[in-house]
């Protein structure tokens, strides 16, 4: 496409670079051969951490929900922050949130081409160290190894927070402090005396010097207890008072595309959910069961990159055959080409006795349109 004309100050205009943007993008070439400057986003958020106090979440999974909790605490706080996040606040309408006078920055630290290495943490919080994007990393120990670079990254005066029971051993620098939690395993941060009502969820949070009693979630969602607690720590760390830990908890509206229930009458069910690893998908059918105990859920699963579905092929069988029924659309590729012999139908093939079929994206709404029996469907 055509560059605008405002694209002329070269000393002005700083370009920004994901990974999901090839080589050989028209924009991209144009601007690299008028040699304008041009940076990867991460190399921007690790500038943007050196100046200021940088929040940082990393995990293979959970790391979007407890990011926009952990931003929206803050914000709403006499603390305040800024932050850049990975998915969309309910709350907010958006993933970026800027402000006037706190110099925390809450920032979704992304293991993807090892982008968190960039990064100087204020503070960090590790959800998970889980296989994934294995054709970056190969190996999952090389995974391990890079959240152990990043925790190493955290500066003097800082903290680390992470996931009871995860399996590294990062090497901290002097000063920095080191905290676990987990959902109500222990740890300096958990959950105690949780109570799930349908529709409701609260429990008390146990810091290491007190614990704030009767906290409510906004999002009744069993997954995101272990979330909020990462995300609470975090906060209470940064100064948030116990009665501002309470509002911001019990007045979070969710992330966009993160166990929304986007629709819910007495025989009808409809969640969202971006679930793309086969422990996300484990967690969330887990607490579909937990909050729908009695009902049939249909799964609609489009899987994400050839190179994922192909790593984690049995995996994601295994864990898809746990639902009653299950519709697969073709791969998602983002930014990959087809890799031979991997599909979706390669996954239909290795799933137990569950009722299963596939069917392209075109197809889906007509499918379901004639389709009885759907109690509780989730995307």
């Amino acid at each position: 496409s055509s560059i605008p004309v405002r694209f002329t100050d070269k000393a002005k205009t700083l370009i920004i670079l994901t990974p999901a943007i090839p080589e050989d993008h028209p924009q991209l070439v144009y601007f690299r051969e008028k040699n304008f400057r041009v940076m990867k986003r991460a190399e921007v958020l690790g500038y943007i951490t050196r100046q200021n106090k940088g929040i940082c979440i990393a995990g293979t999974h959970g790391k979007t929900s407890t990011s926009t909790i952990t931003a929206h605490l803050l914000y709403q706080s006499k603390v305040d922050c800024n932050a850049f996040l990975g998915g969309i606040s309910n709350n907010y309408n958006t993933n970026l949130l800027l402000s006037k006078e706190s110099n925390l920055v809450v920032i979704e630290a992304d293991e993807y081409d090892r982008s968190f290495h960039h990064l100087t943490p204020y503070m960090a919080v590790i959800t998970s160290a889980d296989a994934d994007h294995l054709d970056i990393y190969h190996t999952h120990e090389a995974v391990k190894q890079s959240y152990e670079h990043f925790a190493s990254l955290v500066r003097p005066g800082g903290a680390i927070i992470v996931r009871k029971g995860i399996d590294i051993h990062p090497v901290l620098q002097k000063g920095v402090k080191a905290y676990t939690y987990s959902m109500d395993e222990g740890g300096d941060f958990h959950a105690a005396n949780i109570r799930i009502k349908p529709g409701e969820i609260r429990f008390d949070f146990v810091t290491p010097t007190e614990t704030i009693a009767d906290v409510r979630m906004g999002v009744p969602v069993k997954i995101n207890i272990e979330n909020s607690v990462a995300a609470m720590a975090l906060a209470w760390l940064n100064g948030v008072t116990s009665d501002e830990l309470r509002t911001g908890l019990s007045s979070f509206s969710g992330v966009y595309r993160r166990f929304n229930i986007l629709y819910q009458s007495p025989k009808m069910v409809f969640i969202d959910d971006y679930a793309h690893h086969p422990s996300e998908l484990a967690a969330g059918i887990s607490s579909i069961r937990e909050m729908y105990p009695r009902r049939k859920i249909t799964g609609i699963f489009q899987p994400h990159l050839y190179t994922r579905t192909r790593d984690f092929a049995d995996d994601f069988a295994t864990v898809l055959s746990t639902l009653d029924e299950v519709i697969l659309l073709d791969i998602y590729p983002a930014r990959e080409l087809p890799i031979e012999g991997v599909s979706s139908q390669m996954l239909l093939d290795r799933m137990g006795d569950v009722k299963k079929e596939l069917c392209s994206k075109a197809e889906l709404i007509p499918l379901l349109a004639v389709r009885e029996g759907m109690e509780v469907v989730v995307t």
